[in-house]
């Protein structure tokens, strides 16, 4: 048997060798401090829950959906309206069973075989996947410390940009926490325009924000939906992560071939689901904005504490993430990891997962309570791996 020539695209899965060595030391009776995935830890909101239950109880919300219902278009637009004070209208809305679903998708509507997306590096790894699925090849721009983790279009070759299709952008980052500044897009849109390229947002974590910041939409700057859309996601606002809603929301005519390239393989999303995307658009939103202060405590427990401890971590700005550099005498951030977990029982992940520049760097999830990243720390000092 001979597979797809496609899979040779991807390379070999790196959380698989951290899994096995996870599951050893669970069975040795370690303990472990987990922080490499981000699903978050807290609670579903009751009020949701309560709309899946009730959802669930109706026969006709057991047969295929074959669309977004009018009612469900109709609390993303008015929730765009009250949240970040964009007007936006049903035929620029279009569900996805998640932004990695969508933005792994999002690729075979934009892209022949051989074109150019501009991707951030580093990255969420699915960027980089849909970009090989379409057929089309990643051209990174540069997201470094010395710029703050943003992009800088003007990094950019003009033959390069010439050629590109589209350009992901991804801020709150992840991995690397960074929070864009009106400049930014303002530049970014002027360069998309100046090169007739599709901007695609990932606006996973716009509610997860500290230090006075608020988070907005690329939406809300001028020409943003002329050549450009935004993934918004329900699940870490929400602590939804499972249920896998998400929505591409922007420029008509990709929402619509992204809608047309969605029905040749889905019959809609779930009724029920549908439903408790409207009550999460439509209900009280004084648990996101406490969601947000419990973050920074863990951000001010983990980076603050890795500070004390004579390991140089930097505060993220935003997103659930720390983006942490490896200690100098380590030159592998996969090597790094693996010794983090045997010897301090602490689990990350590492750069390298990230794109070309995430080498030198780990990432750590905020997906414990400040008193569990505390005793993380102690098990990292006392280990002696810093040292």
């Amino acid at each position: 048997m001979e597979f797809s020539s496609r899979m040779n695209r991807f390379g070999d899965e790196i959380f698989s060798a951290l899994n096995e060595r996870r599951l050893i030391l669970e069975a040795e009776g370690r303990t472990l401090y987990n922080m490499s995935v981000g699903t978050p830890d807290f609670e579903t909101p009751p009020h949701i829950k309560q709309a899946l239950i009730d959802a669930a109880q109706q026969q006709d919300h057991w047969k295929y959906a074959l669309r977004d219902t009018p009612e469900l278009l109709k609390a993303v637009c008015d929730y765009y309206e009250k949240r970040f004070h964009v007007s936006i209208t049903p035929d620029m809305v279009c569900s996805c069973y998640g932004s990695q679903e969508g933005i792994g998708h999002i690729g075979m509507v934009l892209c022949d075989e051989g074109d150019t997306v501009l991707l951030p590096s580093p990255c969420y790894p699915v960027f980089i996947a849909g970009v090989k699925m379409a057929g089309a090849e990643p051209w990174y721009y540069p997201m470094t410390a010395e710029n703050g983790f943003l992009p800088d279009v003007s990094q950019i070759p003009d033959e390069v940009a010439d050629r590109a299709k589209a350009m992901i952008v991804s801020l709150p980052s992840n991995p690397t926490g960074s929070v864009g500044k009106p400049q930014i897009y303002e530049e970014i849109i002027a360069f998309a325009k100046a090169h007739d390229i599709i901007v695609i947002h990932d606006n996973a974590y716009s509610d997860i924000i500290f230090d006075g910041s608020v988070g907005g939409s690329f939406l809300n700057y001028d020409g943003a939906s002329e050549i450009g859309v935004e993934f918004f996601s329900l699940s870490k606002s929400f602590n939804l992560t499972g249920a896998r809603i998400s929505f591409l929301i922007g420029r008509r005519d990709v929402v619509a071939a992204f809608r047309k390239l969605r029905a040749q393989i889905d019959f809609g999303m779930f009724l029920p689901l549908q439903q408790v995307a409207i009550a999460a658009l439509t209900g009280p939103l004084d648990s996101v904005k406490r969601q947000c202060e419990l973050y920074r405590q863990r951000r001010d427990a983990l980076c603050g504490g890795l500070r004390n401890i004579g390991w140089e971590v930097p505060d993220n700005a935003g997103s659930m993430f720390v983006w942490a550099p490896i200690p100098k005498q380590y030159a592998s951030s996969m090597d790094f990891c693996m010794e983090l977990i045997d010897r301090a029982g602490v689990i990350c992940t590492p750069g390298i997962s990230f794109g070309p520049l995430g080498e030198g760097y780990v990432r750590f999830a905020l997906v414990l309570p400040p008193e569990r990243i505390a005793e993380a720390i102690h098990s990292i000092d006392v280990s002696g791996i810093l040292k």
